[in-house]
């Protein structure tokens, strides 16, 4: 579902590099508002206004339409919220866009099962160089039922788990390795009367980033992917209640900040609390380091800001390498397209997305697209240690599991966020918890 912190989408603001705009939301088409007005080989494509993604988007289609003649594309601009309503109207008339730009998982799954976007398995195997070049991990959010339906595009980005390095030399620490040596950590910075975590809580979904990272660690990916496939009593694994219970322990132990439920992602306050040195450790979007590194005075310069992988949970299935978060964006084709617009949109999915111009152009603007080999690039920029730090997380990544409040459906995923508030703040039982979202699957 989409979130009212713009920053979830766009990834990073880096000092000194152009300042970003969501960029999350960009569509192609071939009728409705803004459709095809070519010959039969012509497509269109709806796009955000903003920067970066407007300027990159308009140069890419620019190129792409110079070199050919007899597919041209034509790009129609909306607005965030002026395209959500236009794009879900024009799809229910019949009228859908050839190229159908989304977050992939639950809402690429709504579309399949309504037969409105063409299955892109075989034209990928019969193009490897297209699927090759691309973060593997990135496919997990376009593939439905073992067959993908999606391209992966654009940037990526993953939950980071940060921590305030000045803070961890006073308490003579290291970042932790094991859930057991962060619960460890809970009473060191505590004894201390620093807050050893900073969590924004009434936002619900940094919450959902904890819970995520540790069904995974417990119980491995296929803990939520049995999810997501509406599984009966999915929610009520072993594995998920030990890991609902290891939330619940750590909230006991005041591994967050005193009055988390009240503090916002929003105001950004939760970052504000790791760099001012009243808390040790965040869990967050790669995005956030942008606005640290702005905001934060020194703190980033002066190499204070660290990172490091989620912990393991003892006998858990968790690779220490499965990361969570938006793992790419994702684009369509419509299945009510002609053979010709199909044709036109499986061309620009080979020759016009993230060509060497636009990816460099993504990388100028502090983010990191998800296409292998481009380290020397990520080295030359200012934030080096930490891109590259993205970089290999995102492409390395056995399993990256996508967002669950993008995952699931707009239904389960409002359900998820409520029940995950009384979580936190211990309201409900992992038991209850389980209960509750039990009745959700399939929805």
């Amino acid at each position: 579902m989409e979130h009212s912190t713009a920053s979830r989408r766009s990834f990073l603001t880096l000092a000194g590099l152009a300042p970003l705009a969501v960029w999350g939301l960009t569509a192609c088409g071939t009728s409705g508002p803004g459709g095809n007005s070519g010959g039969a080989g012509s497509a269109s494509i709806w796009s955000l206004t903003g920067a970066p993604g407007e300027t990159i988007r308009t140069a890419t289609v620019d190129a792409f339409n110079k070199s050919n003649p007899d597919n041209q594309i034509k790009l129609t601009l909306f607005q965030n919220d002026a395209f959500k309503t236009k794009i879900k109207t024009a799809i229910g008339a019949g009228e859908a866009p050839t190229m159908i730009y989304g977050w992939g998982g639950g809402g690429l799954k709504t579309y399949v099962e309504a037969g409105q976007v063409v299955d892109l398995t075989a034209w990928l195997e019969e193009n490897p160089q297209v699927k090759d070049r691309l973060f593997p991990s990135a496919f997990g959010a376009a593939t439905v039922d073992g067959k993908i339906y999606a391209l992966p595009n654009e940037t990526v980005a993953p939950i980071i788990f940060f921590y305030n390095k000045e803070l961890f030399a006073k308490a003579g620490a290291q970042p932790p390795k094991t859930w057991d040596e962060l619960m460890a950590l809970t009473k060191t910075f505590n004894d201390l009367g620093i807050a050893p975590i900073s969590l924004a809580g009434q936002s619900r979904w940094t919450s959902m980033m904890w819970l995520e990272f540790v069904f995974d660690r417990v119980g491995g990916p296929e803990l939520f992917n049995n999810i997501f496939a509406g599984k009966d009593n999915a929610w009520s694994d072993p594995s998920a209640l030990e890991a609902l219970t290891k939330i619940q322990e750590l909230v006991a132990a005041n591994g967050f900040i005193k009055g988390f439920s009240s503090i916002t992602a929003d105001s950004n306050a939760d970052q504000a609390l790791l760099y001012t040195g009243k808390a040790a450790m965040m869990l967050h979007g790669a995005w956030t380091y942008g606005s640290m590194k702005n905001d934060g005075g020194d703190f980033v310069p002066n190499g204070n800001l660290g990172w490091f992988d989620f912990p393991t949970v003892d006998g858990g299935k968790g690779d220490l390498k499965n990361t969570v978060g938006n793992p790419g964006q994702y684009m369509s084709i419509s299945a009510k397209a002609s053979a010709e617009e199909q044709a036109t949109a499986k061309k620009y999915f080979a020759e016009g997305l993230l060509t060497p111009a636009e990816v460099t152009s993504w990388i100028e603007s502090g983010a990191v697209p998800i296409v292998t080999g481009i380290e020397d690039q990520l080295a030359a920029t200012d934030a080096k240690e930490f891109l590259t730090y993205v970089y290999t997380t995102a492409k390395d990544a056995p399993n990256f599991q996508q967002s669950w409040d993008q995952a699931l459906s707009p239904t389960a995923a409002e359900a998820l966020l409520n029940n995950i508030d009384q979580l936190f703040i211990k309201s409900i039982t992992p038991e209850q918890f389980a209960s509750n979202m039990n009745a959700t699957l399939g929805q």
